[in-house]
């Protein structure tokens, strides 16, 4: 057989069925939960800048008395530095998986274990801000009431306090979950269905 005939069947051969191998097209397919958790990722970013600082002009809205302002300022400014601290670690996490290129085995798992840890500082950031939403409330309470001498609590009203605040908590601790769930936790578990799916072949 001379050169021009192995050219000729060269050219005659098929070339249009190509199939990736199954694993790389398992691989790619973790690739649409991933860009669903950067969606959500980015957009929840910029509503929780603005939250803070729409929640900067609450004294000025709700019309606190001036004397208030020190003490209200004085929690927003933790507020404020818990917040910048965690959507930081968010902000990097969001840069991180954006580069992200989902082509080895290697990168999924990667991947998968980084959204996974995310998610639990997600849920601990929730908590972190807890604390400070329990004060602004009861703060509140205490303005509307038109102050409240703390000598003359009665032990029942100590009591309801203390069910409503360890309750709010609570909430907040079922109302994360679940948030954190809905948001990333459904595209976890597809990317981890992926994982599984690779550990079979």
């Amino acid at each position: 057989m001379d050169f021009n005939d192995i050219q000729s069947a060269w050219d005659n051969e098929k070339t249009d069925k190509v199939e990736m191998p199954s694993s790389l097209k398992k691989i790619q397919s973790a690739n649409t939960p991933l860009d669903k958790i950067r969606k959500n990722l980015k957009k929840e970013f910029i509503y929780q800048v603005i939250s803070i600082v729409v929640i900067a002009f609450t004294p000025f809205i709700y019309h606190f008395p001036k004397e208030t302002f020190f003490l209200f300022y004085l929690i927003y400014s933790l507020f404020v530095a818990i917040c910048i601290y965690y959507l930081v670690k968010l902000y990097m996490f969001y840069k991180r998986i954006n580069k992200t290129d989902l082509t080895t085995k290697d990168s999924l798992y990667e991947t998968y274990f980084d959204i996974r840890l995310n998610m639990e500082i997600y849920k601990t950031f929730g908590f972190a801000l807890t604390p400070f939403m329990v004060l602004f409330l009861v703060a509140y309470l205490f303005y509307k009431q038109k102050g409240i001498d703390i000598n003359t609590l009665s032990d029942s009203f100590v009591i309801t306090m203390f069910v409503v605040i360890v309750a709010s908590v609570l909430t907040m601790g079922v109302v994360l979950e679940i948030w954190v769930r809905y948001f990333y936790g459904k595209y976890a578990k597809e990317i981890r269905k992926v994982i599984d799916e690779l550990k079979e072949e």
